[in-house]
């Protein structure tokens, strides 16, 4: 009787140790689950949705601008597109002196600006020739 107390005895305590593991493990697992449940597969899907959608609205906004910057520089650039299309032969002689004054105006900036351009150049040369000749006059 003795052994049969000792072995349900040790049953016991073997049964309770179980018991205590089992408990600890299922405790783990519901920790892991608990912080795993937050971005299931359909809540990661739904946001990359979300953020295609809004870098789309993001790309077509930043292009209507762009648009609007050309279109803004062409107008302040060019100037307005004249209609001419029912107007009397003197507003076309008009609209014609306008654009070639301004044709004029612009070759004379363009005539200007290339002579500056070429005089630079020219310093540049210069200062490189000097340098590479070791003339330290200038």
């Amino acid at each position: 009787m003795a052994d049969d107390e000792e072995k349900k005895r040790k049953q016991a305590e073997t049964d309770r140790k179980r018991a205590e593991v089992r408990a600890r493990l299922e405790e783990a697992s519901k920790a892991k689950k608990a912080k795993k449940g937050f971005m299931t597969p359909d809540r990661k899907k739904k946001l990359r949705l979300l953020l295609r959608k809004k870098a789309a609205e993001e790309l077509k906004k930043e292009q209507e601008r762009k648009a609007a910057e050309r279109r803004r520089i062409i107008e302040e650039r060019c100037g307005k597109p004249k209609n001419v299309d029912d107007a009397n032969e003197e507003t076309v002689k008009r609209v014609l002196r306008e654009y070639h004054n301004r044709i004029t105006s612009l070759e004379d900036q363009k005539f200007d600006l290339e002579y500056v351009v070429k005089k630079k150049d020219y310093e540049v040369l210069k200062r490189k020739w000097y340098k590479n000749t070791g003339d330290a006059s200038k």
